[in-house]
């Protein structure tokens, strides 16, 4: 799965969502887990909520998408594409990313 096409959409607002949706789709849910997002993805299309995209790349990451993580993944989201590094950073770090993997 392409982790880095989804934080580029998420962080910089590119490339476009219906690109990104059609392109998780075509790479299949990575476990049962986001299994119930690929289906919403898939009746929805480009009209996919960027925040299930948000609540998804937790769930990738391994982490639990319940409120207050969807929140603040959410917020750093938004000050990220404010152009604030800080905000890229603490996206990183709250999924466990080395500066070297996933997100721009």
């Amino acid at each position: 799965m392409n982790f880095e096409l989804l934080d580029h959409y998420l962080l910089d607002g590119s490339p476009a969502k219906a690109h990104v949706v059609r392109c998780l789709l075509e790479s299949g849910p990575a476990s049962q887990a986001v299994a119930p997002f690929f289906e919403g993805m898939r009746l929805l299309g480009a009209r996919t909520p960027d925040l299930t995209l948000v609540a998804l790349r937790l769930v990738l990451a391994g982490k639990k998408a319940d409120d207050a993580a969807v929140v603040e993944l959410r917020g750093l989201v938004e000050r990220a594409r404010t152009a604030d590094a800080s905000a890229r950073e603490a996206y990183r770090a709250l999924l466990g990313l080395t500066a070297s993997e996933g997100a721009p």
